[in-house]
């Protein structure tokens, strides 16, 4: 019996709390041990006013204000105190039952207006600790427990609203920045004073205030002289400014060009998705740092040093890898992640993912490194080979019809809009194949891209099927050849007809760009031609 009791006990990982003193404080410390300033310590402020230094920092302090440290060498007095100032301090240990690190209370800065409860409970206490008796042994416990509780639930709530308000706040800066925006007036629209705004401002995003409006008005100035190069009293008041002489002034100081030099200057540019890469090579431009997939590296070699692989690096990592390449502009899709973090670097052209096509972005990006005639040569050849595809296809096929196309993955596959690329802006808007109606039905056009099961395939009829990828897994292979076998599939008219096409070629099919889609429109015309 005793053993199987033993069986059933279990250790369970636990943090412990135990007052070590409590005294009133009014401006002075104790003396006390050496030993016993290295225990945390709690101080709340029971009554009047004061000033009080925590790391450097200046704090006013009044009733209800609670300051957690973790030893008094933190602690600066200031003799700036109300003579009715009276705050409790308490000092306690804390350990775990398994040996590990334990964590205590701590805040950079005080808890504003804390509960009435803690006040009173931090009372309550105080007087318990001068009338222990054997009578009651475990209330002055029992009240601590209930005072780290509470101061726990405290911290953690005002922890949350300031970053709801530091949300707040930045959506607001970030949308607001050409106007004339103070920190008097954020601290007034997050409710909180100016000096607690400018302290969280400032660990939040580890900069005060002017310098983030700063980095936002001149990067949002030298996108816009990415594409032209307007008068500076006019650049300037569009991004906040009142003179183009202040705004000369703040662009040189960051930039460390004027702003005419940099619309001038022939850009070094960091491009963080491999679209955007494939667009620069086409284009005839190795850029200072890219992102290459496989496939993009089999048609076009580039050294080692020009590579970035942003899925094996840290945000931290990424950031230290493209500051090294000195760029004047990055090149992304509008990632929401990334974007804050680059900005500190270089400005930032953040193009949309779904919402413009990849010749939009090809040449917006050709206008940004200055080779627009290259760009409109490039697009007349592109544009030369369709029409003779078209008239092939015209002759072969006469009317379209309808064309779905699959990426199989494992236990998924995927159908797309020509939004998505993997070859679908090709068959939908170059050569005029129609989207089945089963895929309108599920709103293709909204969504982009389709998520069913494999064997669900034969529930999207049309008239041409084309599968991009079948991974070589022995159980999607399983999967695949249980659907090519089976009687829905071999009764859908695509299968009939033989106008069913497996192009084993995702890599390729995955870009959404000029390399890609001439690439693509090759394999399409040879599937669709010369068979």
């Amino acid at each position: 019996m005793d053993d199987e009791l033993l069986k059933c006990n279990t250790l369970f990982s636990h943090a412990y709390y135990l007052p070590v003193s409590i005294s009133n404080w009014e401006g002075t410390l104790p003396e006390t041990e050496e030993e016993m300033t290295r225990y945390p310590c709690i101080l709340v402020v029971m009554n009047g006013s004061g000033l009080l230094e925590l790391q450097e920092q200046q704090y006013k302090l009044s009733r209800g204000c609670v300051m957690l440290w973790q030893n008094s060498y933190e602690l600066t007095l200031s003799s700036q105190l109300d003579s009715n100032f009276q705050g409790t301090q308490i000092r306690y240990r804390c350990f775990t039952n398994d040996g590990s690190k334990p964590n205590v209370l701590k805040s950079p800065e005080p808890l504003w207006n804390c509960s009435l409860n803690i006040i009173n409970l931090t009372a309550e206490l105080e007087r318990a600790s001068k009338q222990l008796s054997n009578r009651k042994p475990f209330q002055f416990q029992q009240l601590f427990v209930e005072l780290v509780a509470e101061l726990y639930e405290e911290l953690e709530g005002q922890q949350q609203k300031t970053s709801s308000w530091m949300e707040q706040v930045l959506h607001y800066i970030d949308t607001h920045f050409h106007e004339d925006v103070t920190r008097e007036q954020l601290a007034a629209f997050a409710q909180v004073t100016p000096e607690h705004f400018s302290r969280e401002f400032r660990r939040h995003t580890a900069q005060t205030f002017s310098a983030y409006l700063t980095l936002l008005r001149i990067r949002t100035s030298q996108n816009k002289l990415l594409y032209d190069m307007p008068k500076l009293e006019n650049l300037a008041q569009q991004v906040g400014y009142k003179e183009g002489t202040y705004l000369s002034r703040k662009f040189k100081q960051l930039v460390g060009l004027s702003p005419t030099a940099y619309h001038h200057k022939q850009k070094r540019v960091v491009v963080l998705n491999s679209n955007h890469t494939a667009c620069l090579l086409a284009l005839g431009i190795i850029p200072e740092l890219g992102v290459y997939t496989a496939w993009l590296e089999s048609v076009h070699q580039v050294d080692a040093d020009k590579k970035i692989n942003i899925y094996e690096n840290s945000i931290h990592s990424l950031c230290e890898i493209v500051a090294s390449a000195r760029p004047d502009v990055i090149i992304d899709y509008n990632k929401v992640s990334n974007y804050k973090s680059m900005l500190e670097l270089a400005p930032v052209l953040a193009l949309p993912f779904i919402n413009m096509s990849w010749r939009e972005q090809f040449r917006i990006i050709a206008n940004v490194v200055n080779r627009q005639p290259q760009v409109e040569a490039w697009l007349e050849q592109y544009d030369a080979i369709i029409w003779t595809f078209n008239q092939q296809l015209n002759q072969r096929l006469g009317d379209r019809g309808t064309a779905i196309v699959w990426e199989i993955d494992t236990g998924s596959a995927y159908c797309f809009h020509s939004s998505f690329g993997r070859g679908a802006q090709i068959l939908y808007e170059d050569i005029g194949f129609q989207y089945p109606t089963e895929l309108l039905k599920q709103k293709i056009d909204q969504k982009g891209y389709l998520e069913v099961k494999i064997e669900s395939i034969v529930d999207y009829a049309a008239d041409h099927i084309f599968i991009t990828g079948i991974p070589l897994i022995k159980e999607v292979k399983k999967e695949t050849d249980r659907l090519f076998a089976s009687e829905a599939w071999l009764e859908m008219k695509a299968v009939k007809n033989k106008q069913v096409y497996i192009m084993d070629q995702p890599d390729m099919f995955f870009g959404y760009d000029p390399l890609s889609s001439l690439a693509q429109m090759d394999e399409l015309m040879r599937v669709l031609v010369s068979q």
